[in-house]
């Protein structure tokens, strides 16, 4: 659904160029959640505004939805949606008539219909008639999700989506996005929310002018720290330690309090055989659990590589 290569996009002052995007290569399948991350300034918001044709690249091509960029702007356009970073409304219209207006700049068959329809699914169909300046910072931003839907584009750009949401309301859209990933549609996800990344996306891409490194959260886990398991020891010893150690499919055990942490590839396989092993080293083992290293974890150590 996305494709691109050596995407590039500079900007030029007096004094300087600036590369906002360097060469940036991806693909994005259909029906995919692909998270976009990185620091403030890294050039995500530039990268989605040349995948929506609303700025064009300096170098490289991208395709979207089968149009290509610079070449097929309207069909662009119409084919996807955009939450940007500021939701962007007539304040001094309705709830309901703002997304009036904008299914019939998408040509919406049925106005009404798709206004109400999304309006019902983020919880503001009872204040439709309310101007959308009254609106709080975070019914805005519903509203602009809805907006984003009406034309029910194949592809979807969601900056920060539950940004300035309370947790009830985040939860609503981020049930709402896996309820669109169920739908088939792709989305291009930018998010500061390390937890909402991990939950919601198939994969991620760290990015910083460049793509740093691009997997599922699960796998980048492991390869920068691997799988690491807590056995929960009543009496543990030095001798435990040293014998798990020495099994071949071990990376490093180490004992911490009462705890014995083993970092191994394949749990599920080799677990069985430590815990026989510790048990015939006389181990009162209270209960097995695997230790999870958190996505912003993997987020910090690469970005400080980087």
């Amino acid at each position: 659904m996305i494709h691109t290569e050596n995407l590039t996009k500079s900007f030029k002052t007096k004094a300087a160029t600036t590369v906002a995007v360097d060469q940036l290569n991806l693909d994005v399948a259909e029906g995919e959640v692909f998270g976009f991350l990185g620091p403030n300034g890294a050039g995500k918001t530039t990268t989605v505004r040349m995948l929506t044709s609303l700025i064009s690249p300096t170098n490289g091509t991208a395709i979207v939805n089968g149009f290509k960029v610079g070449q097929h702007n309207q069909d662009i356009r119409r084919s996807v949606g955009i939450l940007t970073e500021t939701p962007g409304m007539y304040d001094n219209l309705s709830a309901e008539f703002n997304l009036e207006v904008y299914a019939r700049l998408y040509e919406v068959k049925d106005v009404k219909g798709q206004v109400e329809k999304y309006l019902r699914m983020l919880g503001l169909w009872d204040r439709r008639q309310d101007e959308a300046g009254t609106f709080s910072k975070g019914m805005k931003q519903k509203l602009a999700i809805a907006r984003s839907m009406l034309h029910e584009p194949k592809i979807l750009f969601l900056d920060e989506p539950t940004s300035a949401l309370d947790p009830e309301a985040a939860h609503l859209v981020r049930d709402f996005i896996s309820e669109l990933r169920t739908q088939g549609r792709t989305i291009f996800l930018c998010t500061h929310n390390l937890d909402e990344a991990d939950r919601l996306c198939d994969r991620i891409g760290l990015f910083k002018s460049r793509l740093l490194v691009i997997d599922t959260p699960s796998n980048l886990r492991n390869q920068l720290f691997g799988r690491k398991v807590v056995f929960h020891i009543r009496n543990p010893q030095a001798d435990m330690e040293e014998q798990v150690k020495k099994l071949a499919y071990v990376r490093d055990a180490r004992i911490v309090d009462t705890k014995l942490v083993v970092t191994l590839e394949d749990p599920e396989t080799h677990n069985p055989d430590i815990i026989r092993l510790l048990i015939n080293l006389s181990a009162d083992i209270q209960f097995v659990g695997e230790l999870r290293h958190s996505l912003e974890d993997v987020y910090l150590q690469l970005m400080r590589k980087a």
